[in-house]
């Protein structure tokens, strides 16, 4: 890799030229500000952010110490809950508190609806996102499962035009009613003075209470009438002359819901971002989402296809004003946690905070969104960035100076970074509470992901004792607490009207009627949103938000029995339970086929996500957390002697044959069978035998060793 000198860095020149010819000009921060602040910020906070680490593994080796003398058979909760707080695991809480985050956008303040997460490197999938605002119902029906039967790709089915047209129809009727009649007897729709009314039997009739008539625009036979309900809009597309479907008597040639209201762009789990190459196309993708110039072409059906990002839209009030709405979801980016170090900038020969880059680079490129007049991200001029994988309140302390010291170089306002803190470790859920209290005024967004949260959890208890199948980690008593307890921490520090409470993803793409029939339960459980793994995946669960009132919701939950920390607390460990020889088969190849399965398109390919087959053939949305959980169950199983070494490895190798059949149909992909000695196989096999000591079980130090090496070897294949 080729260095630049700026200001006592060695700065990456791919990174150089990114940074002064297409990030800097236009933002009003000069190169000689940006650097020399870096350079500043970086023997300030560096030091900082590795005494941080320090800590991690000073607590976890104290709690290591403990359970390995008070295995799971003599394990008692009230002496390990003193254990925590001795060690200064569990922080004091403190007095009463409320968040008091200022120029929060309405679709984190006041609105309840879904969100996308999607890698940021991938152009196209971010562009899909950002322009997943206003999305087709009827196509989200038409495509996938949620209508019983399959789409033919190549020719239009009026039967399931139909159904699609009866589905949706029935869906107005529970989401924005008629006084009187139903959607489906409707034969057309019309303006009547500030009233929409559907004509019934040649009557008008209104639509119920708790339904308003926000907009309408008018072009012939062709028209669109925007009504909202629980805060979201529903629109009615009209044309006279092609009506969709046998029973669209009315005229409406489509339905589109306001779907996903935010989008996270993911700097993080998502990618396989290892140096300065990986770094800038992640940047620039970003830049482009927030000066408005992110495009991307490519081949669909035989065309060349451009795909741009979405003008806001502008309609006719009610009464005759004009009004503008908003084209786009509303645009977070994440940021990487405090664990990593990067090469792509060197202070003093020695590699950097990755997270101090994204920081840095990220909000560097939200200056250009403050400065446009039309399409803006965020009409506060607010920037969100989302923090993962910090462990308790110093961690969350250090992410507040560090987005303050980025705001003091760029000469923006305190507290313009609104920051998310994902609830995903097990220190930052025993102490949420005092977390949110150290970002008061900058939290806009917590969540849980069941996913990286166990990982966690069994790191934490590595040396307890053998954990339980991952199958039943779900019906644990830890996991409703958390869930519950992420929930009421939310509404008890006041964080609506000012934020999102949030629920994880959706892994299952292509079931779509499953997530009709499961998702719902994330609403009602007081989370204002929930992640997506589509498009329309967010159009469909964003029917929810018009079945579940949110705000409604979260006023009963604020009278329940707060979840338990004793709960919270409880180990996921066996005890006086031997699993049978095919429990213990089934976890080991499930397990090994899950972790092949995503680790050979990272380390290969750098794929940091994608739908994954697991062991059954179905498809299932993997990345690092889904990675972590697999890899360190099998760690602690190998610890504890459930498994041996040779039992792993002869797993890995069965299993490595089943995902090479998997993917015989991609030409980019590299067999791993029957040698077994590629970097993706190395690198499956270590996250495994060595997983118990890496640091809080995270999977990126392996994946990044071993995908270095492919690019470097794939960069001298090119060079001959």
């Amino acid at each position: 890799m080729k260095y630049v000198s700026r200001y006592g860095l060695e700065i990456a020149e791919a990174l150089v030229d990114f940074t002064e010819q297409s990030l800097l000009p236009g933002t009003g921060t000069g190169a000689e500000e940006f650097w020399s602040g870096y350079e500043s910020l970086l023997r300030r906070l560096a030091p900082e952010n590795a005494a941080l680490l320090r800590e991690r593994k000073r607590l976890q080796d104290e709690i290591d110490e403990w359970s390995r003398n008070n295995k799971s058979a003599a394990f008692d909760l009230g002496s390990y809950k003193k254990m925590l707080e001795s060690i200064g695991y569990i922080a004091p809480r403190g007095e009463k508190f409320q968040v008091g985050t200022e120029n929060v956008d309405p679709e984190i303040a006041h609105l309840a609806g879904p969100q996308l997460v999607v890698p940021v490197t991938n152009a196209r999938y971010a562009l899909n996102a950002a322009n997943s605002r206003w999305r087709s119902l009827y196509d989200a029906l038409y495509g996938t499962d949620a209508v019983p039967g399959s789409a033919d790709g190549n020719a239009y089915d009026p039967v399931r035009g139909a159904k699609v047209v009866e589905w949706a129809a029935d869906f107005l009727d529970r989401s924005i009613p008629l006084a009187g009649g139903f959607h489906k007897d409707a034969t057309s729709y019309r303006r009547s003075g500030a009233n929409l009314v559907a004509v019934i039997g040649g009557s008008e009739v209104l639509f119920s209470d708790g339904c308003d008539f926000a907009g309408y625009s008018e072009d012939g036979c062709r028209a669109n009438y925007l009504l909202r309900h629980n805060r979201l809009h529903i629109e009615l597309v009209i044309d006279r002359k092609h009506p969709v479907g046998a029973q669209s008597r009315s005229g409406i040639c489509d339905v589109v819901l306001e779907s996903a209201l935010t989008a996270i762009h993911d700097c993080e789990d998502s990618v396989a971002a290892v140096d300065a190459e990986d770094k800038v196309l992640a940047y620039s993708n970003w830049l482009g989402l927030m000066n408005g110039t992110l495009s991307e072409s490519f081949e669909k059906n035989g065309k060349i296809v451009k795909r741009e990002l979405s003008e806001d839209r502008e309609l006719t009030s009610p009464n005759g004003d004009q009004i503008f709405l908003k084209g786009r979801s509303l645009a977070l980016v994440r940021n990487v946690g405090h664990l990593m170090t990067t090469d792509a900038v060197l202070l003093d020969g020695r590699e950097t905070p990755e997270g101090i880059m994204d920081a840095l680079y990220t909000v560097s490129a939200g200056l250009h969104d403050r400065k446009r007049d039309r399409n803006r991200n965020s009409a506060t001029g607010s920037i969100y960035v989302v923090k993962p994988k910090m462990h308790g309140p110093d961690e969350v302390v250090f992410a507040d100076r560090l987005y303050e010291s980025v705001e003091k170089i760029l000469k923006l306002p305190k507290n313009t970074v609104k920051l998310g803190v994902m609830d995903e470790e097990r220190r930052t859920s025993v102490n949420l509470y005092e977390c949110m209290r150290k970002v008061k005024n900058r939290i806009v967004f917590i969540n849980t992901g069941f996913l990286d949260r166990t990982g966690d959890e069994i790191h934490t208890v590595m040396h307890l004792g053998p954990v339980i199948p991952k199958e039943e980690m779900k019906s644990t008593p830890w996991l409703d607490a958390y869930e519950n307890g992420n929930v009421e921490t939310g509404l008890e520090t006041g964080l609506i009207g000012r934020g999102q409470i949030g629920k994880g993803m959706w892994a299952k793409p292509d079931d779509m009627a499953e997530m009709l029939e499961v998702k719902i339960g994330h609403p009602r459980s007081g989370a204002n949103t929930a992640w997506v793994p589509s498009p329309t995946a967010a159009t469909l669960h964003a029917t929810h938000y018009h079945a579940v009132d949110v705000f409604s919701q979260m006023k009963e939950i604020e009278k329940r029995e707060k979840a338990s920390m004793s709960n919270l607390l409880t180990p996921p460990v066996m005890t006086g339970r031997n699993l049978s020889g095919r429990e213990i088969l089934h976890g080991l190849d499930n397990n090994c086929q899950s972790i092949l399965g995503y680790v050979v398109r990272w380390v290969d390919q750098g794929i940091g996500c994608s739908k994954v087959p697991d062991i059954n053939d179905t498809a299932l949305m993997e990345d690092r957390a889904t990675l972590r959980i697999s890899s360190q169950l099998l760690a602690n199983w190998l610890l504890h002697g459930i498994v041996t070494e040779e039992e792993v490895m002869n797993s890995l190798k069965r299993m490595a044959e089943k995902v090479d059949s998997q993917n015989a149909g991609d030409p980019a992909y590299r067999p791993m069978a029957p040698n077994y000695n590629g970097p993706a196989f190395a690198a499956a096999r270590d996250l495994i035998l060595k997983g118990a000591d890496q640091p809080s079980g995270y999977t990126e130090p392996v994946l990044h060793s071993y995908r270095k090496k492919v690019k470097k070897q794939n960069a001298a294949f090119d060079g001959i």
